[in-house]
C-alpha cells in the first residue's frame, strides 16, 4: 500500500468496502501522501455536495413522453445525426435522458450504504456495539452481547459495565464505566459522536477530519490517531493522545495535540493549551492558570513560572501561547522560544509578533522534529512514521508489563 498511490481505492474506502486492515493502510498512506490526500479531499467534497441534492421522483409520464419523442425522431432524423445535425427535439430528449441518468446516479450515490450501516427495521445508519462487561444500555434496553447504536441513540454504561463501538470501518471506541455517548452522524464524509460524560478511548485509522467527538467544551477532530477523552460532570474535559494528532476546537480557538501530549478544556472558554505530560509539575500548574485564571496579573505571574521551566520540547506549548497572549507577554514567549529553538530562515521576530500566519506555520513545521524527538532536518513523513512506530512500541510494552 505504501509503494503506490491509493486513489483508485478512495470510493471503496468512503463506502466501507475495504477490510479493516486495508482501511488502516489506506488511511496511513493518505496521511503521509499529499497527492492522494488532495484527491481524497476533492472526492469527499463531491460526496458532500451529492448529499445535499434534493430527493425527487421523476413524473410517471416522463418516460412515455420520451419514448414517443424518440419514436418520432427515428427515420429521417437519423440521417441528420449521421451528417452531424441534431434537431432541437432530439437535443431536448438527449438532455432529458442525461439529466435523468445524472439524477439517478446522484440518488444512488447518496443512498448507497453497506449492509453493516443499515438496520433492517428503519434503515437508519448504525454502529455495532459489543458488550465488554456488565450490562450497557442503548436507550432503555440492555445489551446482552451485541447491539446496534443508531443515529440519535444514546449508549450508557454504569459503574459495572463497559462496551466497545465499531466506528463504521475506520476504528473502534472503548466506552468506560459511567459514560454516556450518542451517535450523531455517520456517512462517507463524517463520523461523529457526542460524549456527554465519562471516558472513551478511540483507535482510528482514518484520513484527517473524518471522526469527531463533541463534548460540552470542545470538539475533538481526529487526525489519524489513538487517544482517550474524559468529560466530568461540569463539562470540562481532558484529552490524552497516545498516537498521531488530535485537534481540539471551539469557535476560532484550536489546539493541536500530538502523541505524548494532553490538553484540558473548560466550558465557555474551550480548549486550553497542549502540553507534554513529561513536563514539570510546576510548568503544568502554571499553564492551568495561564489558560483559565480570570485574573490577568495571576496569568502573567504564572507565565513567568512557565518560561523559567520550559524545555525545548515545551515549545509545543509556547507556540500555541503566541496567539493567546499579547503585548509584552507575547514578546517574552517569543524570546524564550527563540532561545530554546531559533526560528528558521524567513521567520522574523516582527512577523511572529504580528502573528503572520505563514511564519507561524513555518516555525511550527520546524519545531515538529523537536516535539517528535527526532533530529533536525529529518523529512516530515519519516519523522512522523518514526513517531508512530515509537508510540506503538511504547503502548505494546505497557500492555506486556506485569500488572
Amino acid at each position: 500500500m505504501f509503494s503506490r498511490h491509493v486513489t483508485k481505492d478512495i470510493s471503496a474506502y468512503c463506502h466501507g468496502e475495504l477490510s479493516s486492515e486495508e482501511s488502516k493502510q489506506f488511511a496511513e498512506h493518505i496521511i503521509s501522501c499529499i497527492k492522494c490526500r488532495t484527491k481524497f479531499e476533492e472526492i469527499k467534497l463531491g460526496i458532500k455536495l451529492a448529499e445535499q441534492l434534493p430527493k425527487l421522483s421523476a413524473p410517471e409520464h416522463l418516460w412515455s413522453e420520451l419514448e414517443t419523442l424518440l419514436d418520432k425522431q427515428s427515420g429521417p432524423q437519423i440521417t441528420q445525426i449521421t451528417n452531424g445535425g441534431w434537431s432541437w427535439q432530439l437535443k431536448v430528449a438527449a438532455a432529458a435522458v442525461l439529466l435523468l441518468v445524472f439524477g439517478f446516479g446522484a440518488w444512488w450515490f447518496y443512498h448507497r450504504r453497506t449492509p453493516s450501516q443499515l438496520t433492517a427495521q428503519n434503515e437508519k445508519p448504525f454502529w455495532q456495539v459489543t458488550r465488554l462487561d456488565g450490562t450497557p444500555r442503548i436507550g432503555n434496553e440492555g445489551i446482552s452481547n451485541n447491539g446496534q447504536l443508531a443515529v440519535g441513540q444514546w449508549l450508557e454504561t454504569d459503574g459495572n459495565s463497559k462496551a466497545q463501538i465499531a466506528v463504521s470501518s475506520i476504528g473502534n471506541v472503548d466506552i468506560d464505566e459511567n459514560t454516556r455517548v450518542r451517535l450523531l452522524e455517520t456517512h462517507a464524509t463524517e463520523h461523529r459522536l457526542e460524549l456527554a460524560r465519562g471516558k472513551m478511548s478511540a483507535r482510528i485509522w482514518a484520513p484527517p477530519r473524518l471522526f469527531f467527538v463533541d463534548t460540552p467544551s470542545a470538539v475533538a477532530a481526529d487526525l489519524g490517531c489513538a487517544y482517550t477523552l474524559e468529560v466530568d460532570d461540569q463539562g470540562a474535559s481532558k484529552l490524552r493522545v497516545t498516537s498521531g494528532w488530535v485537534a481540539l476546537e471551539l469557535r476560532d480557538r484550536e489546539s493541536m495535540v500530538p502523541a505524548g501530549a494532553s490538553c484540558d478544556t473548560k466550558p465557555v472558554i474551550g480548549p486550553g493549551t497542549p502540553y507534554f505530560e513529561d513536563s514539570s509539575a510546576a510548568f503544568r500548574s502554571a499553564l492551568e492558570k495561564v489558560d483559565f485564571d480570570p485574573d490577568q496579573a495571576a496569568r502573567s505571574a504564572a507565565l513567568t513560572q512557565m518560561l523559567n521551566d520550559a524545555r525545548p520540547r515545551d515549545t509545543l506549548t509556547l507556540w500555541h501561547l503566541l496567539t493567546r497572549v499579547d503585548g509584552h507577554d507575547r514578546v517574552r514567549v517569543y524570546e524564550k522560544m527563540a532561545a530554546l529553538d531559533p526560528p528558521p530562515p524567513g521567520v522574523t521576530r516582527e512577523g511572529i509578533l504580528r502573528l503572520d500566519q505563514k511564519m507561524l506555520e513555518s516555525w511550527r513545521d520546524e519545531l515538529k522534529s523537536t516535539w517528535m524527538g527526532v533530529g533536525k532536518g529529518v523529512p516530515k513523513p519519516i519523522a512522523e512514521a518514526y513517531w508512530r512506530a515509537r508510540n506503538g512500541l511504547s503502548r505494546r510494552l505497557k500492555e506486556l508489563a506485569p500488572k
